[in-house]
């Protein structure tokens, strides 16, 4: 299977990522929560079908965040779409590698999601107990 990976634009928060995390029955990431706006990424794409999408966090250290992986609900093919998800963080992980950081950080709950980053030579640190935002 050849997917197209490419950096997420200006269209894709309002057109495509709002409604994925909603249909996942989550609260969309608001777009200044978010990398570039909600461009500092990439999206998977099987054809013109948009599959999965995440983000970079770049940092002032040698630190880069791989994380607010989303997919489209509806895509059910198999093994496609373990593979789509795999190629996006693997692709975001060399990106993090490529532009100069030494560490690639992530958040993960979902434990699919981790087995794809383990597969991919991430090592599990501390258990991850809560997530906590301020607004300022």
């Amino acid at each position: 299977m050849a997917f197209i990976v490419r950096p997420l634009n200006e269209n894709d928060y309002d057109s495509t990522l709002v409604g994925w995390w909603k249909e996942w029955g989550w609260e969309p990431a608001q777009r200044d929560f978010l990398p570039d706006d909600g461009k500092g990424g990439i999206m998977v794409l099987d054809g013109e079908e948009p599959v999965c999408a995440g983000f970079i966090y770049t940092t002032n250290s040698k630190v880069a965040w791989v994380d607010w992986i989303i997919s489209n609900k509806e895509y059910r093919k198999k093994p496609e779409r373990g593979e789509a998800i795999k190629l996006l963080v693997e692709t975001l992980t060399n990106i993090c590698r490529n532009t100069g950081h030494r560490y690639s950080y992530a958040l993960i709950k979902h434990p699919g999601l981790k087995d794809t980053y383990k597969e991919l030579g991430y090592i599990l640190g501390d258990g991850y107990i809560g997530e906590l935002i301020k607004v300022l």
